[in-house]
């Protein structure tokens, strides 16, 4: 390894210089660079939002104890095999060898590397063997994406035992911890203010931070509600609409409704998806798409879709093996459409051309989401913006306008041990509060799982979620409204991204009179029960978009416009009375107070 390696590492900018070329790491690097080499610890915890640079700022690291005789191994522990691949390009850029064809059956390694590449799950098959390996030299251990810590007692045990020895341990994430029992070796707990143990960062760099930085881009959430309709276990067909209020059971078959590719949600989405990156390539000629689905099934089903509208097969990226890691390098390096994958490229896959995702997959916790996002924020050149298309899902809403904000990983169970007499009172209260919760989320029984069956399926565009603001309202599928967000422009500055989005909802506002005009000149009558509620409801998601756009609560925007526009509470609100109310929402939310 050349005394300089340390130094051959990416700028603040990447288009400035190629990798290996430029000496200046990024200011957050550096920052964490120098607080690491101040302290000399012997574990580190750094936090780094996707895409910031996290496997620079380790090799970095890794040169310096290297050059300076602190260590004379390197071992990096990746959640997958082909992550092992990447970290062993990316360090012999370096000048590290790693080997990430490393066997547990062999357990030795060639002298011509400093270290090896290896899974967790390989770890905790042998943990005997990696500690051996550890103790004969002096070692860092660097734990990407630690979390996998506490995937399964197994592996926590494992890395535990492995690297208990090791002469350094950094410690690395980009994404939220999950809340649950299982304590993460090598990670320092504290209690917070409210009596829980959270983890305790050396140094966080937050997605906030970062997209003020201009080191990822910022993310354009585009959201597809619609009505759904299955058929329960006892032979009983629902219908609901993607995104408004229903019990937890009822939102999870309508999400798997939305999915299921024989419907019409998902070639919708899809369709809009493929013309959404047509756009991007206007501006970015290799930007690439990917779908994230649930299981293999409806990823080969996707492909098809996409392969009948784009006349182009998809790449196809189904499981954690060599194939598969070959295929994402090709897509990586190529300027083919898009790529549909299970899990395979949900964490740590560098492939910076992404630009359009479709979050086509039922999982739900904020740790995936993050995960899945963070394959889309890679920066490469100032103005670039990431397009991911959501279903609207109240709980994949929240997770896209909570997406800047910092979450460390909760304890249910102090770490070690029981906990105290007063903990344990505090933690027997919540959880019978939430078995209450749970009970209550299954008020339609009849949805138990297996029990569903998928029968058709509709999509409309809901809105755009942009640096915390939603803007639109709603619109049918394939209509100029819906025509105008898609069609935005691939390469703006986030100002420039906002007022354009302000522009087009401004224009959406003023032919909507137009359109209830033409709509009501119909010859079917309508009910009057049904054309109040109808007009209630759409009261009712106006004051929601401007409830979420301001941050106020839903009641006192209808205290607002009731004390506005005069006349009784919604519930006794004559026609007329809601109208008036609605014409100025409208208004309100163009900022015509």
């Amino acid at each position: 390894m050349s005394s300089g390696a340390a130094f051959h590492l990416p700028p603040a900018f990447p288009e400035r210089a190629a990798w290996g070329t430029a000496a200046k790491l990024r200011a957050w690097q550096q920052e964490a660079l120098n607080r690491y080499l101040e302290r000399s610890p012997r574990d580190f915890l750094a936090v780094a939002t996707p895409g910031a640079g996290k496997t620079t700022y380790a090799l970095r690291v890794a040169t310096e104890l290297l050059n300076a005789g602190v260590i004379s191994r390197v071992t990096v522990v990746a959640p997958t095999e082909h992550l092992k691949t990447q970290w062993a390009d990316a360090a012999a850029r370096v000048g590290i060898s790693l080997d990430p064809k490393f066997s547990n059956s062999v357990g030795r390694h060639s002298e011509d590397y400093h270290g090896v590449a290896v899974t967790y799950a390989q770890v905790s098959a042998r943990p005997a063997l990696h500690r051996e390996l550890t103790q004969a030299r002096n070692t860092l251990v660097v734990l990407d994406e630690i979390h996998h810590g506490g995937d399964s007692k197994s592996w926590g045990d494992g890395i535990r035992e492995a690297f208990e020895p090791a002469t350094r341990r950094l410690s690395l994430t980009g994404t939220p911890f999950r809340s649950d029992t299982s304590p993460i070796p090598f990670v320092t707990y504290e209690l917070d203010l409210e009596g829980a143990l959270v983890s305790s960062s050396d140094y966080s760099y937050g997605y906030a931070e970062a997209l003020r930085d201009g080191v990822v881009r910022p993310v354009l959430f585009l959201a597809y509600g619609g009505t759904m309709r299955w058929r329960t276990k006892a032979g009983d067909e629902l219908e609901a609409r993607l995104g408004e209020p229903m019990t937890r059971d009822a939102v999870a078959n309508a999400w798997r409704t939305a999915l299921d590719p024989k419907g019409e949600w998902i070639p919708a989405v899809l369709a809009a998806a493929d013309k959404r990156l047509t756009e991007v390539r206007r501006h970015v000629d290799d930007a690439g798409g990917l779908v994230i689905a649930s299981n293999q099934t409806q990823a080969r089903a996707y492909a098809a879709l996409l392969t009948t509208l784009t006349g182009e097969r998809p790449t196809v990226v189904l499981s954690d093996d060599t194939g598969s890691s070959a295929r994402i390098e090709e897509f990586g390096a190529g300027t083919s459409r898009w790529m549909v994958a299970v899990r395979m490229v949900s964490e740590g896959v560098d492939v910076p051309r992404l630009c359009v995702g479709v979050y086509a997959t039922s999982t739900s916790t904020p740790l995936y989401f993050a995960q899945a996002v963070g394959r889309f924020v890679r920066a490469r050149r100032r103005g670039e913006t990431a397009s991911v298309f959501l279903p609207s899902v109240p709980v994949v809403l929240d997770h896209a306008a909570r997406l800047e904000e910092q979450r460390d990983h909760v304890l249910d169970r102090a770490p070690g041990g029981e906990p105290t007499d007063d903990v344990a009172a505090m933690w027997t209260q919540e959880q019978e509060l939430i078995d209450d919760a749970n009970r209550a989320e299954r008020a339609s029984g009849a949805l138990d799982e297996g029990a569903f069956e998928a029968l058709g399926s509709e999509a409309h565009f809901d809105h755009v979620l942009f640096d915390k603001q939603q803007w639109g309202l709603h619109a049918q599928v394939g209509s100029d409204d819906e025509q105008e967000y898609l069609g935005l422009p691939g390469l703006l500055e986030p100002d420039q991204m906002a007022a354009l989005l302000g522009e087009r909802q401004s224009a959406q506002v003023r032919r909507s009179p137009q359109k209830a005009a033409t709509t009501s000149a119909g010859p079917a009558p309508v009910a009057a029960h049904r054309a109040l509620a109808a007009q209630r409801k759409e009261l009712n998601q106006l004051v929601a978009a401007f409830a979420r756009k301001k941050g106020l609560p839903h009641a006192n925007v209808h205290t607002d416009l009731r004390r506005t526009c005069g006349g009784p509470d919604l519930a006794a609100a004559s026609s007329e009375q809601v109208a008036a109310r609605i014409e100025k929402i409208r208004l309100w939310l163009v900022g015509r107070r």
